[in-house]
């Protein structure tokens, strides 16, 4: 077994100042229960980053460091979006821990999938993914919108880990490993399973939201998944390529039959047809150039090397 390795629990914070005071009590049990316990350091921290929100969330972050010594508070510049706060907050537990747990603050993965993360991570493990085991509280639509997120995103060519957000454990040396990564479209949860080393799962149980709103509308969700689809897999542009060749062969098709019904004379108006094939291959068109144009807009921010994120501030 490793000797207690420090840990960082990273959790990015959005407009979460109903679920921080209620979260802060759960933190502060399981922490002190995983020192007790042998687990982790006495000097593990929980490490909580501000993405530009617009209610009192950083400065109730400022009054938990002042109380506890234990939380770190990381205050982005702006507003980055959820990957970018966590790859701020893991990128900090890179240079601070041995292992980083990242969770989001509502507390719907169950904290307790930590103890289960920490012993696998200590039979070798460098990264261990949280992984719902049922989606039993979930209405149909939930369901089935959520788990045709990851099975479309299979077929589409990202390597995923089917139901893990973004609930892990990652090992010092995997950290290292993703710093590596320096794209500015992130999807973490298809760059993560890149990274390589020995992986493992644990399963757990999802909670409703402890306080506030979910921030992953159906709308933000399918944003998310063309980001991801268009971050992590060219298949999309290799589809279009075999969707230009069935028109070509049909075109071939099509001809070789008007030339037929031309020469036996039995020729037709075929304005139905015309139209319909028309607005049909307008429509491939129109998709084929909207598919195209979205990798064009990555490449276009990938050349401008912008940061990711500006890290306003540090309570440390």
């Amino acid at each position: 077994m490793k000797n207690k390795p420090i840990l960082n629990l990273v959790i990015p914070c959005y407009n979460e100042e109903e679920a921080l005071p209620i979260t802060r009590s759960e933190l502060d049990r399981k922490m002190n229960e995983l020192i007790d316990n042998g687990l982790i350091s006495k000097h593990s921290k929980v490490v909580l980053v501000n993405d530009g929100s617009r209610d009192k969330t950083w400065e109730i972050i400022e009054k938990l460091h002042k109380e506890n010594d234990m939380y770190v508070g990381i205050n982005l510049s702006r507003n980055r979006g959820h990957q970018n706060a966590l790859l701020a907050g893991l990128m900090y537990a890179k240079e601070h821990s041995h292992i980083s747990i990242s969770m989001d603050a509502d507390l719907q993965d169950d904290i307790n999938v930590m103890d289960d993360m920490i012993k696998k991570y200590n039979e070798g493990a460098d990264i261990v993914y949280g992984v719902r085991n049922s989606r039993k509280k979930d209405t149909f639509f939930k369901k089935f919108t959520a788990e045709g997120f990851y099975k479309f995103m299979g077929v589409m060519g990202v390597e995923i880990v089917f139901n893990h957000a973004d609930c892990r454990l990652m090992s010092k040396r995997a950290l290292e490993g993703l710093s590596e990564y320096n794209e500015v479209n992130l999807f973490l949860r298809g760059i993560v399973p890149q990274v390589g080393y020995k992986t493992d799962i644990a399963y757990y149980e999802r909670n409703e939201r402890v306080a506030g709103t979910s921030k992953y509308p159906l709308k933000k969700m399918l944003s998310f998944a063309i980001d991801g689809i268009t971050s992590c897999s060219i298949k999309p542009l290799r589809m279009i390529t075999s969707i230009g060749f069935i028109i070509l062969l049909l075109s071939f098709i099509v001809l070789i039959y008007s030339c037929i019904m031309k020469i036996i004379g039995n020729t037709v108006s075929g304005w139905t047809f015309i139209v319909c094939s028309i607005w049909l291959i307008g429509a491939i068109q129109t998709l084929c150039l909207g598919v195209i144009g979205e990798y064009i807009g990555k490449i276009y921010n990938e050349t401008k090397k912008r940061p990711r994120y500006i890290i306003e501030s540090i309570l440390d």
